[in-house]
């Protein structure tokens, strides 16, 4: 409460010390920012062919070849891009990820635009048209940014596979040749796309990428007066079409800012001038433009925000300036006064509020080793919509995770926020202390932390394919096999690392499939390191609270509470039975547990009966047979049987030949001694209450003891 006063104050401070300095003089222009976390169905148009389908916004249909059709999704309000006085044009940024798939290859189709226009009457024509425009359309006040699948002679098309500016015409001013950064519109793949414009420079940027990192170089970049093609208000959004095939446009995430610079008016001798008051942060501009129906000509109304100055009589005025000279100056005196004080508390409130929060980092700081780079509240919380729940993108260890959007870079993040108690702040201590040391192409990359306001927040690199386990259970189309067999090289790859080649063992705990991340070519990388434990290379771990999913948790664990790499292979284990089969490993209803499933199925002689049936056959039986009986042997109830992670890699690489893995599932293989002293050992760590809660892919099975935080 004290920090938040303390910022309220200071903002007082900043303005009251500002209209001291420039009394009516200043003009805060409003600002526009949405994205899919704020948008709503009501703050969207959908017209033509455009309609919503899982949360993303699809711009066409599936139509039977050979009908061709046309959408537009358009945010509902118009925005102001035009000063009308100065015809200064707004400065604008959008970033928006979109998918072009098509349902039947040999046809071919139309594309998608970024749209800016003056109205929002009707959708555009199909085919080469993209719905920017209709076929007897002439200047019609359109600027698109057109990401073309279809080359059309009649437009001077450079080929079926860029990106153009059109300025009132199909035909294309600028055009990118996307073959030139190795991107393919039609290949089905998220693709992603920030379009800049600056009204102060006039300059136009568009960068295209699979990646989410926004690329150092944009594709075009050229100067253009914005000010010649577009009126006072004007609507954004996208249009799509087709042209006799069913090509269908997918937009999965759109944000946009639009903002003008603060203008500070020099004196002159006029009267004083109109003084226009809007909320900087404000989703839409005060006063409102006119409604959609209008025509866009029509100006909107300021006068309910205007405070008019009305002159007095000059010579009445002078002559009371004369009399009242010496009161003036006493009071310029005093003002000066004044705001020499303000000046000096604020630079006290800006120096303590610094000085707090170095030492707080540096507190933080000193128990980190190697630790990356420190982000700023602010700016997490900008980028997370204050951490809006529709940006919430998982649960992990302690923590949600979070999709963001860095304010000044556009870069995609994915922020976990610790949980607000005494054992989720260690767990993220721990987390942050471990990740931050490693380094593998199949980890998911720390980019850095923040440690402000009592929060803890870690930031990563976000994962546009989401998780595994969404990718294999709710996916509308199955994972190709190729993806899948070399998902499950990357997590043997980034488990080998961690056993075996980082400078300090790490063992995982939590190899799950909901832990395993894809990026945007499906390359996997292992995520949430909450519950990671680092020991010494050839030291044996002690005993510790149990922690993990049920289902992949070894039987030896669940028993002695020592987790070694070789519990983390059984959880391996598991996971390569679900990629293969396309079941959970603890399923509601039906087979029950999926491992004793595919032993079952094994001792039956029917072992590839457990292949995933949406694969409709589309796999090698042998590299099948292959990768289940790697499974099978990782998931072995005799820890001692189960193969090393980089005999795993040698296995799945066609290196090694798989071990005998036995007809019947085997017992546990633990000497009497042995079991007793682990359990002596486990008891004197156990002394919590252990519980079981329901997770999206089994039962998280926690315990808590003397020592140990889980």
């Amino acid at each position: 409460m004290t920090s938040l006063s303390g910022e309220f104050s200071g903002i007082i401070c900043i303005n009251f010390f500002l209209f001291l300095l420039f009394p009516g003089n200043i003009v805060f222009i409003g600002s526009t920012e949405f994205d899919f976390g704020t948008l709503t169905l009501s703050s969207l148009m959908l017209l033509g062919d455009a309609h919503l389908n899982n949360g993303s916004v699809r711009l066409t249909r599936e139509l039977a070849v050979p009908n061709s059709g046309a959408g537009r999704a358009l945010y509902s309000k118009p925005i102001r891009f035009r000063q009308p006085e100065t015809h200064v044009p707004a400065s604008f940024s959008t970033f928006f990820s979109f998918s072009v798939t098509n349902l039947n290859p040999s046809s071919i189709g139309g594309g998608l635009a970024f749209l800016i226009s003056p109205d929002a009457a009707a959708s555009g024509g199909a085919g080469a048209y993209l719905g920017v425009m209709d076929q007897n359309d002439g200047p019609n006040g359109v600027v698109a940014v057109e990401f073309d699948t279809l080359m059309d002679v009649e437009f001077n098309d450079i080929n079926g596979n860029h990106v153009g500016l059109d300025l009132n015409s199909m035909v294309s001013s600028y055009v990118g040749d996307l073959e030139s950064v190795n991107l393919d519109l039609k290949s089905g793949d998220l693709v992603n796309s920030w379009i800049d414009y600056s009204g102060s420079t006039r300059v136009f940027n568009i960068s295209v990428s699979y990646s989410t990192l926004k690329p150092r170089d944009p594709l075009l970049s050229f100067s253009l007066d914005l000010d010649k093609y577009i009126s006072d208000f004007m609507y954004v959004g996208f249009s799509g079409s087709t042209q006799g095939s069913t090509e269908i446009h997918s937009i999965e995430w759109w944000s946009f800012t639009s903002s003008f610079d603060m203008n500070i008016k020099s004196e002159s001798s006029s009267p004083p001038p109109t003084t226009t008051l809007m909320n900087p942060t404000a989703n839409s501009i005060n006063p409102p433009p006119p409604p959609a129906a209008a025509p866009p000509s029509l100006p909107p109304s300021e006068s309910n925000s205007t405070i008019s100055h009305t002159s007095q009589n000059k010579s009445k005025c002078h002559n009371k300036l004369c009399r009242e000279r010496p009161v003036v100056v006493v009071g310029i005196v005093m003002a000066s006064a004044f705001i020499l004080a303000l000046f000096v508390v604020f630079s006290i409130w800006v120096y303590s509020k610094k000085f707090y929060h170095v030492t707080n980092s540096n507190s933080f700081a000193s128990d980190i080793i190697k630790m990356p780079k420190e982000f700023s509240y602010k700016d997490l919380k900008l980028a997370t919509k204050s951490f809006n729940s529709s940006r919430i993108i998982g649960h992990g260890a302690f923590g949600t995770v979070y999709k963001g959007i860095l304010p000044e870079s556009g870069d995609i993040i994915a922020v976990k926020r610790c949980s607000h108690n005494g054992q989720g702040k260690a767990e993220f201590l721990s987390e942050l202390s471990i990740i931050g040391t490693l380094r593998h192409r199949n980890l998911v990359r720390l980019q850095g932390w923040c440690h402000e306001k009592g929060e803890i927040l870690l930031v990563y690199d976000f994962m546009p394919n989401g998780s595994l386990d969404k990718a294999l259970f709710e996916s509308r189309m199955p994972l190709p096999w190729s993806d899948r067999r070399k998902i499950l090289m990357d997590i043997a790859s980034a488990l080998v690392y961690l056993h075996q080649e980082c400078e300090n063992q790490v063992i995982h705990r939590d190899v799950k499939t909901s832990n395993i991340m894809l990026d945007e070519g499906f390359s996997a990388k292992l995520s949430d390191f909450g519950l990671a434990r680092q020991i010494e290379h050839d030291k044996s771990p002690d005993a510790t609270v149990m922690a993990g999913t049920m289902g992949y948790l070894a039987p030896e664990y669940l028993l002695t509470g020592r987790a070694t790499e070789i519990t983390d292979v059984f959880s391996y284990g598991a996971v390569v039975l679900e990629v293969a089969s396309g079941r959970r490993v603890i399923e509601k209803e039906g087979n029950g547990n999926l491992v004793e499933w595919v032993w079952g199925l094994h001792r039956d002689g029917r072992l590839i009966g457990a292949a995933d049936s949406r694969l409709g056959g589309e796999f090698d039986e042998g590299e099948m047979r292959r990768v289940l009986l790697v499974g099978l042997a990782c998931s072995n109830p005799d820890p001692m049987a189960r193969p090393t992670m980089r005999g795993v890699v040698q296995m799945l690489g066609g290196e090694a030949d798989v071990p005998i893995v036995p007809r019947a599932r085997p017992c546990m293989n633990f000497s009497t001694s042995h079991l007793l002293l682990s359990l002596q050992d486990s008891v004197s760590d156990l002394n919590g209450m252990i519980t079981i809660s329901t997770s999206s892919s089994g039962h998280s099975f926690n315990g808590g003891g003397d020592g140990e935080l889980v």
